[in-house]
């Protein structure tokens, strides 16, 4: 006879310190997927979306780059069960895209003139002082900021 599959995830060592966070923060996504967009551009609409999905692929970057406080196993069971996105943190650990917003930024093929978005420009580089991506709202995430 087959084995009987089952649904059960075996959670590994060290889980237990970043499930309330990472719980709040789906808390956080739900609350921004059924937020009604009355009056907002169809654009904007995905910016608390974009700002929440950054959130927590920083936090998990943060605690095993940065802080070393997860294990490698905690890490990889985090971006397999996708609770961070593994192509974001890969670009982060380039030089030059340490605080990169999203993908979407950095893609010549979403951007007029085959360029990168406005965002990824320096302040000091900008004619104009405040921006806002069009594809996620970040005001700026340019590496020389």
């Amino acid at each position: 006879m087959p084995k009987v599959k089952t649904n059960r995830v075996k959670y590994p060592e060290g889980w237990e310190l970043i499930e309330p966070t990472l719980r709040e923060l789906q808390a956080k996504m739900r609350e921004a997927e059924n937020d009604p967009h009355d009056g907002k551009r169809k654009c904007e609409t995905l910016w608390p979306i974009f700002k929440i999905a950054h959130q927590k692929s920083r936090y998990i970057f943060d605690l095993y780059h940065r802080r070393k406080e997860i294990s490698k196993e905690l890490y990889e069971f985090c971006l397999d069960q996708a609770y961070a996105d593994r192509n974001l943190i890969a670009k982060w650990k380039k030089p030059g895209y340490e605080r990169l917003c999203c993908l979407r930024c950095m893609q010549p093929r979403d951007h007029n003139f085959a360029t990168t978005c406005v965002c990824r420009v320096p302040k000091h580089l900008r004619e104009e002082k405040v921006i806002e991506c069009v594809h996620c709202g970040c005001k700026g995430c340019a590496s020389g900021d």
